[in-house]
């Protein structure tokens, strides 16, 4: 079945609100859509040249997960165990529950609390350090490592060869909805601590130092150029390629914040990437 076609229906469904609740096709409708996820035929978003980002979003596709959601129902789950162990007991809707992973996927996931949902991708190579988690929709490309505490929030795309550092904290569309997924592209460095949220794109070879934050909302301070980059009603805030962003702060400058010699956080490009930015980041080679 072409990729047409399942939108057509996905669509539909998703249309009939609560009545698509009971209906076997819509059910039908939502597993296709669930298991292209998987395989990585098909994606939330994915490049293309002729965007104004480079990416281009499918929309509707956000909403055939979020039709998954609607039409299933609570049930008890539970996740393999080691010999003699009692298994890991949870409770969550049917139409999502955790992949498991066999030798051949090649994606290792070293033992202590990590998690996969049913939905999103996880490419050969991958390595995922205890505990992280991937939520339904994201795409994780060849390479990449998601380390302790790390979130790969719904639909988020991350390029290959990205270490998503500990506690890095990717977001997603679905909590809150938003019109476009966090995009990574490949060989980025996100430092641990950080968070990247709101449909923002960090470009190929960027790197997001330890604690930087960055949303919609937060303009980032290129000192390299001079310029104030920003998202705009149109556009997502993108983080150029090769960017070094570390956390910043500027000068209050009106009112009682003045007065009290106070600032606030600002994300700011103090550098672009080079050999010695390369250097810093082979460790991860050796650990893969």
């Amino acid at each position: 079945m072409t990729t047409e076609t399942l939108e057509a229906r996905i669509e539909r469904h998703f249309a009939a609100g609560a009545a698509a609740v009971g209906d076997a096709a819509a059910m039908d409708a939502f597993l296709e859509l669930r298991s292209a996820l998987e395989a990585g035929t098909l994606r939330s978003a994915e490049p293309d040249a002729g965007a104004p980002t480079g990416w281009r979003v499918n929309a509707w596709v956000k909403r055939g997960i979020l039709l998954g959601f609607r039409i299933a129902e609570l049930k008890e789950m539970s996740g393999l165990a080691p010999a003699g162990k009692t298994a890991l007991s949870f409770v969550d809707k049917g139409t999502y529950p955790a992949r498991r992973f066999t030798a051949e996927d090649g994606v290792r996931i070293v033992p202590g609390g990590s998690s996969v949902r049913s939905g999103a991708y996880v490419a050969r190579g991958v390595v995922m350090m205890p505990p992280a988690y991937v939520n339904a929709g994201a795409y994780v490309d060849e390479g990449t490592m998601v380390d302790s505490h790390a979130l790969v929030g719904s639909c988020a795309q991350i390029g290959r060869r990205v270490h998503l550092s500990a506690a890095a904290q990717i977001g997603g569309v679905l909590e809150p909805v938003n019109a476009s997924p966090v995009i990574i592209e490949d060989d980025v460095l996100v430092g641990g601590n950080t968070g990247v949220y709101e449909g923002t794109i960090v470009r190929r070879r960027a790197v997001l130092a330890a604690g930087t934050v960055l949303t919609r909302g937060t303009p980032v301070y290129d000192v390299v150029h001079g310029t104030v980059l920003r998202a705009t009603a149109e556009m997502p805030l993108i983080i150029p390629e090769g960017a070094v962003v570390v956390p910043g702060s500027r000068a209050v400058t009106g009112g009682y914040g003045k007065q009290m010699g106070l600032s606030v956080y600002t994300p700011v490009i103090v550098k672009y990437r080079d050999e010695k930015t390369d250097l810093s980041t082979t460790l991860e080679e050796v650990l893969r």
